[in-house]
């Protein structure tokens, strides 16, 4: 019976962060979007959102385009990284506010030159 229980809170626990991660991932696109100021013909897109189970840290994946831009992107975000937290928390109603990171999400590359070996077998 108390294992039933544990499995009921961890099940909860899990869809509580595939929420938050969610909502995250909505608020920090509307973010970029509106409050980060790219170079022209660049897009910055929000793949995926890990947010710990202590609900403490964020790892927000992002996917860049054209991959040429991917330095300029990631010291843009590094730079404005303080203002795109400090918005986020403002939006979010919960404690902990957890803390973010961005990674470039490099998956489209790979399964690019994936896709290339294959046609090359």
């Amino acid at each position: 019976m108390f294992v039933s229980w544990l499995l009921i809170i961890k099940k909860n626990m899990s869809e509580r962060i595939i929420r938050i991660n969610e909502l995250v991932k909505q608020h920090i696109n509307d973010i970029i979007l509106k409050n980060t100021s790219f170079k022209a013909g660049v897009f910055v897109t929000v793949s995926k959102v890990d947010t710990t189970p202590d609900l403490r840290y964020t790892r927000i994946f992002v996917s860049i385009f054209p991959e040429k831009d991917i330095n300029y992107i990631e010291k843009t975000l590094a730079k404005e990284i303080y203002q795109i937290q400090g918005a986020l928390n403002k939006k979010l109603h919960m404690r902990p506010l957890p803390k973010i990171q961005f990674i470039t999400d490099m998956t489209e590359s790979k399964a690019d030159e994936i896709e290339k070996l294959l046609r090359q077998i």
